[in-house]
């Protein structure tokens, strides 16, 4: 008897329908798989074989014959165990009258019949609804993931496959899970806040401008000035995620393994602070078998690159396309994998090895060569596009002694809701959120400056040698500047404030 089961592959953060179609017949007792299985799917014939048998039913003793298909793209991973071993049930006769048109399965199964936890289990979710389907059955250990979904399909969190069984057989009905998008949302509680920043007037503005744009920067200055601790407290000011984002960041960490079994979808913008000796596979994503990197997994949140000189040469150079394109494309020979990267980056860096050229109040002791080879570490092209650059300078014993209360996150987060909700408004039919994600057509529709500030800039232009990004930078930044003040038009103390935050390169470059 030939039976027909539908199950879920991944390629990258999209699902794809499997058809698996199982065939038992007479001959030689053996379990063939074709349709491109790769080796954990081919394992599986023993996990399917001894969960059947220890949920009561007797492994059919015939050639059985499984198919994948499309046959063209390979079968990746352990959550197909469940179908596999549904087909096979169908197929034998030991599931009865069983109605699987619009059924999706997905699960990994132990020897002993349960059902364990598996990766990428939201968007295959997504993908199920997106396709039709009307009943899904999933592992129990992952209905927290999903249980915020905005949708009307019908999911069946499972334990055992001998759940399954009796569902059909005996009509035992299981669970469904329970879609409540706004149940136990929260904002998170964070242990750290920026009133505990003394000084640091410029840098705090900064920050401000960057986080309602959702502009990249990068902080200069010697060491125990207070970069670190900055960059620390920007998830506290960054409002939480909207649905659509949430989705898609969750998408993300459910691909990777990531996320928390027990709160499900993730509503905090995320905050990536990666070691300096990680690998370029590391950051931008990769392996045999391709997983999310770390621009990734900052997607619509903060990576943070502390001592950003530190890291491997490679390893930034490979943050421009991710940074100019926000999507990440990992090309393998069974496929291309596509992951969405965009990201705000924070970076940190010393003016040079030991950390004190240009400060006044500390002898630099490093040579002429050191400092250039030292700063040469950070390209050009890199350190251009980077929106937003400052230099901190340590704090003054007058400031860490006053004793008048400091700016809390929670009213600088009121100002940056603000700001982006005017960024929302504007760019409600155009495919970006933020005004750093602006492209020509829409720089040139959204950024009207005054003739003052176009003269400014102008000048600006022709004095700094500046690049066209950098110009374009500087037009997206003042936008911000302007839509934090409620402004329709860009004025020139918005150009002059914007023009600031782009000359620090040429002290140090």
């Amino acid at each position: 008897m030939l039976s027909k089961v539908k199950s879920i592959s991944l390629i990258g953060v999209e699902g794809i329908i499997v058809d698996i179609e199982t065939d038992i017949q007479n001959g030689i007792p053996n379990l063939n798989m074709v349709g491109l299985p790769d080796v954990v799917v081919k394992e599986s014939r023993e996990r399917v074989r001894s969960a059947i048998k220890n949920s009561g039913i007797k492994f059919p003793i015939s050639k059985i014959i499984i198919n994948f298909a499309p046959a063209d793209i390979k079968k990746e991973g352990p959550h197909l165990d469940l179908a596999i071993a549904i087909g096979i049930l169908i197929s034998n006769g030991d599931i009865r009258n069983a109605d699987i048109r619009d059924c999706i399965f997905i699960g990994e199964l132990s020897l002993n019949g349960e059902i364990r936890s598996v990766k990428g289990i939201l968007p295959m979710v997504l993908e199920a609804k997106n396709m039709g389907f009307k009943k899904i059955f999933i592992p129990a250990l992952n209905k927290y993931e999903i249980c915020l979904l905005n949708t009307d399909i019908e999911v069946y969190a499972v334990s055992t496959l001998k759940e399954i069984i009796d569902f059909y057989n005996e009509d035992i009905p299981i669970t469904k899970v329970d879609f409540d998008f706004n149940q136990n949302i929260t904002q998170d509680v964070f242990d750290v806040d920026f009133s505990e920043v003394k000084g640091q007037k410029l840098a705090k503005r900064a920050v401000e401008v960057a986080a309602s744009g959702s502009h990249n920067l990068i902080m200069i200055g010697p060491p125990g000035g207070g970069k670190t601790m900055i960059a620390q407290r920007i998830p506290t000011i960054l409002p939480q995620l909207n649905y659509e984002q949430a989705i898609e960041v969750t998408k993300i960490y459910s691909v990777a393994g990531l996320t928390n079994k027990y709160r499900g979808i993730i509503l905090a913008p995320p905050f990536r602070s990666p070691h300096h000796t990680l690998s370029t596979a590391s950051l931008i994503g990769g392996g045999s078998n391709p997983i999310p990197g770390e621009v990734s997994l900052a997607h619509d949140g903060v990576l943070f690159l502390d001592e950003l000189p530190e890291y491997r040469r490679d390893a930034l150079e490979a943050l421009r396309q991710p940074m100019e394109d926000g999507i990440v494309c990992i090309s393998r020979v069974k496929g291309k994998y596509v992951y969405p990267s965009k990201f705000m980056l924070i970076a940190s860096m010393n003016p040079c090895p030991c950390g004190y050229y240009g400060y006044q109040l500390k002898e630099c002791r490093c040579s002429e060569i050191q400092i250039r080879n030292y700063l040469n570490k950070v390209s050009g092209p890199l350190l251009d596009r980077i929106d937003i650059h400052i230099s901190i300078e340590p704090v003054k014993f007058d400031e860490i002694n006053d004793n008048t209360n400091e700016e809390s996150s929670k009213d600088i987060r009121k100002r940056v809701e603000y700001a982006r909700a005017i960024q929302m408004e504007r760019f409600k039919n155009e495919n970006i959120l933020y005004n750093s994600q602006m492209k020509g057509r829409q720089i040139k529709k959204y950024c009207k400056v005054e003739k003052d500030g176009l003269k400014l800039l102008e000048n600006a232009y022709k004095n700094l040698a500046l690049s066209t990004r950098a110009y374009n930078k500087i037009l997206k930044i003042s936008r911000t500047i302007a839509d934090m003040e409620g402004a329709e038009n860009i004025s020139e103390k918005h150009i002059a404030e914007a023009i600031q935050y782009r000359v620090l390169d040429r002290k140090y470059w």
